[in-house]
């Protein structure tokens, strides 16, 4: 069967502070959605950074040990890595907990919603089946999702994917290898090695980096 958002979700949409049955209640020792993810979980430069902050390291420390670079539609972006016999993700601990719980990636965040992009704005629908648990409990989006500064994390999350998009669309007429890495190594220059100076948050130096990042890479 077709992968549809009608025959994966309960046919609905929400919005932040709506009421939606995604709640776990803790999840009692269960990571099964932590395992055979890695091809799912693409780091957000914010996501990112909030990883390489917490763990006081570098984005390139983070390569190969715990995240990995791959191509999707020819776009070169961090990937969560699964590790062992049974693909856990790096993060997770001998007890099965995140180790970054409280600076996961968005995608984690949301899980079991996802996002339906549209017009330039997002909502978000509940995965059925997607969780373990029998029965999940209500609870509004934001207070599931639990992050800070929600408006400027949506504008930076609506920002990269038109650029994503934008740049997956150039690079389908990008045919030499060398151009294409080049390409590349310029968005994880840009976006992913960050620097942030004294006195701005990362939205502030994602927002003074992307002009110059969008000529570099030859997107409106």
């Amino acid at each position: 069967m077709e992968r549809t958002l009608e025959n994966i979700s309960d046919g609905k949409l929400y919005d932040i502070e709506d009421m939606v049955n995604a709640d776990t209640k803790g999840c009692n020792g269960c990571s099964a959605c932590c395992h055979n993810v890695g091809d799912l979980v693409a780091l957000t430069p914010f996501d990112a950074y909030e990883i390489k902050s917490y763990l006081d390291i570098s984005f390139d420390e983070l390569i190969g040990n715990k995240i990995t670079l791959r191509e999707n539609n020819k776009v070169l972006l961090p990937y969560l890595k699964m590790q062992g016999e049974e693909n856990r993700c790096s993060f997770l601990d001998a007890q099965n907990r995140c180790a970054i719980h409280a600076h996961r990636p968005n995608i984690c965040r949301l899980f079991p919603l996802g996002r339906v992009y549209e017009n330039n704005n997002f909502k978000y629908f509940l995965q059925v089946g997607s969780c373990l648990k029998p029965t999940l409990s209500p609870v509004k989006v934001s207070e599931w999702i639990g992050i800070q500064h929600y408006e400027a994390n949506k504008e930076l999350i609506l920002i990269w994917h038109q650029l994503i998009k934008a740049l997956a669309f150039r690079l389908k007429f990008v045919f030499d290898e060398k151009e294409r890495q080049d390409i590349q190594n310029k968005l994880i220059n840009a976006f992913y090695r960050i620097e942030v100076q004294e006195g701005e948050d990362f939205y502030a130096a994602f927002a003074r980096v992307l002009p110059e990042a969008k000529r570099e890479l030859g997107i409106l």
